[in-house]
Formats: structure tokens, sequence, C-alpha cells
């Protein structure tokens, strides 16, 4: 008997699952969305240090990783234009301050598929900024820096002393 006023009880208050009609439809669509934010990252860059300038023919190449999901321009400035003389860039004499360089950039980039994209720029060039870009693609396995430096250009060669020459990378999604 408790069995049968329990049922009872349920079946009052319980209400049916509230749902739309069914009509004749054999296609529902359901919206889905969600968002990535768009990111570029480098990793840390060395010191080139060539040592004795004397022995010319020099160059050094860096790995860096370097990934970027959207498509991106890579602007890169040379504080001097060149490796520079620490007190006199202007150099003294038949000597030069001056030691020009090109920055050569390679990287695989994605469009979806793979392909290298390369670009070396001069020295002086990089004085006024030079610029990089992806030409829509991706980067995602990092990209190769060199840097060969050029022959002195004053006719006794380089004034004894240390060189120096900042370059800056930045890097801007599009």
């Amino acid at each position: 008997m408790r069995l049968i006023i329990g049922l009872c009880f349920a079946a009052c208050y319980a209400s049916p699952a509230l749902a739309d009609e069914i009509v004749d439809t054999r296609t529902v669509q359901i919206a889905v969305d969600g968002t990535i934010s768009q990111r570029c990252a480098m990793g840390s860059i060395p010191n080139m240090d060539f040592g004795d300038l004397n022995r010319g023919g020099l160059s050094a190449n860096a790995r860096v990783a370097f990934d970027c999901n959207v498509p991106f321009t890579m602007n890169i400035s040379g504080s001097g234009g060149a490796l520079s003389h620490t007190t006199m860039p202007s150099g003294q004499g038949p000597y030069s301050g001056a030691l020009p360089y090109a920055l050569g950039i390679s990287m695989p980039v994605r469009h979806p598929s793979v392909r290298t994209l390369t670009r070396t720029f001069d020295s002086r060039e990089l004085r006024g900024g030079g610029s990089f870009s992806s030409n829509g693609g991706i980067a995602t396995d990092g990209m190769t820096l060199s840097i060969q430096l050029a022959a002195p250009t004053g006719e006794a060669g380089l004034l004894a002393g240390n060189y120096v020459e900042t370059i800056t990378i930045t890097v801007s999604p599009m």
C-alpha cells in the first residue's frame, strides 16, 4: 500500500521534460566558436664576439627560437650601421673606425606548406631600419641569424680598440 501511495504522490508532482516540439526537420545547425590569442615570441640571442677583427672574413651564425601563430613583420635596426670603434667611430688618419657587416635571416614559414624565407641586410641599410615580412605565413620552427663581416674600408685597416654594434629585432603581428 505504501508503494502505491508513493507512486501516486510521485506521479502528481512529476512533470514531463520540456522540449521543443518535434518538427519535420532533418538538419540542425549548432553554432560553435572560440578564440586563440595571437602570439609572437622570440628566444634569446647570444652576443656574437668576433675576437680579433684583423683576421678578416669572419662570420657567425645563431639559431634562435621563434614562434608566431599569425603572419608578422620583423623590423631590424643597427645602432651604428657597422661595428664601430667605441671612442672614434669615424676612425683616425688612415685607420677606419667602422667595419660594415651583412646580417642574414633565414626562417621556415608555413602557408600551410613550408617554405624558407631568406633576407640579407647590409649594415648601412640597418641604420635606417630594415623590414622583413612573413608574406602571410606563420613561423613555428625558429630562425637562423648570420653575420658576415666585410673588409675594413680604411687604407691602413682598422683603428686599434674595441668595436661594438647593437642590432634590435622587433616582431609585430600583422
